[in-house]
């Protein structure tokens, strides 16, 4: 397990998103760029548990839903309390979820008359950062009956997309996120997660 080190936008202020369209999903990556990308994640595991993707997998699962969008990510794999925590800090809610997305360039936008100079520099370079709790997706793909990493996949790829801009607030923007999200699993030749949870959930 790796030392703590807080994500780097928990502790820079209010949690945020905003929606804007990101480039083209069709982008295909080089060598070099699927490289250079792998250089910007940072994966900080925080959980004493079994069955965590390794690194490689987050860097092809990251790479893939950025399609060349670069700039930094920190993903966290933390536990159920650890994810409530930030949940109820951040979010205003109660217990703990399978991924929570603090978007960079967000906060950047909403609280650039608040922070220093250097650190909007700063915040450019970032995507932002991901926190997946490791109990819930275990236990959701079993409720879901999915494949474990297929659900790793896809909730690491959903918040990467969050961090892009997509959002998932109202019908529209839903169709537009979950009809990417299925098609980057077929890429990897996994299977359409929702189509497995409402089979789930007959």
């Amino acid at each position: 397990m790796l030392d703590f080190v807080e994500p780097r936008l928990i502790t820079r202020g209010t949690w945020g998103m905003n929606s804007k369209p990101g480039p083209d999903l069709t982008m295909d990556l080089t060598m070099d760029l699927a490289i250079d990308l792998a250089r910007d994640l940072t994966v900080q595991l925080a959980v004493d548990t079994v069955n965590i993707p390794s690194d490689q997998q987050f860097n092809q699962w990251v790479n893939l839903a950025r399609q060349g969008c670069g700039g930094e990510i920190t993903l966290r794999v933390v536990d159920e309390p650890e994810s409530a925590q930030l949940n109820s800090q951040f979010r205003d809610k109660s217990g703990p979820t399978n991924v929570l997305s603090f978007d960079a360039q967000a906060l950047a936008a909403e609280q650039q008359s608040l922070l220093p100079p250097e650190l909007v520099a700063e915040l450019a370079n970032e995507l932002g950062d991901l926190v997946i709790c490791a109990p819930l997706v275990t236990a959701e793909a079993a409720q879901q009956g999915k494949e474990l990493v297929c659900h790793w996949a896809h909730l690491t790829m959903h918040g990467v997309l969050h961090l892009r801009g997509y959002d998932h607030q109202d019908d529209a923007e839903q169709q537009q996120m979950e009809a990417i999200e299925i098609d980057l699993l077929k890429q990897l030749g996994y299977a359409d997660p929702y189509t497995l949870e409402q089979s789930a959930n007959d």
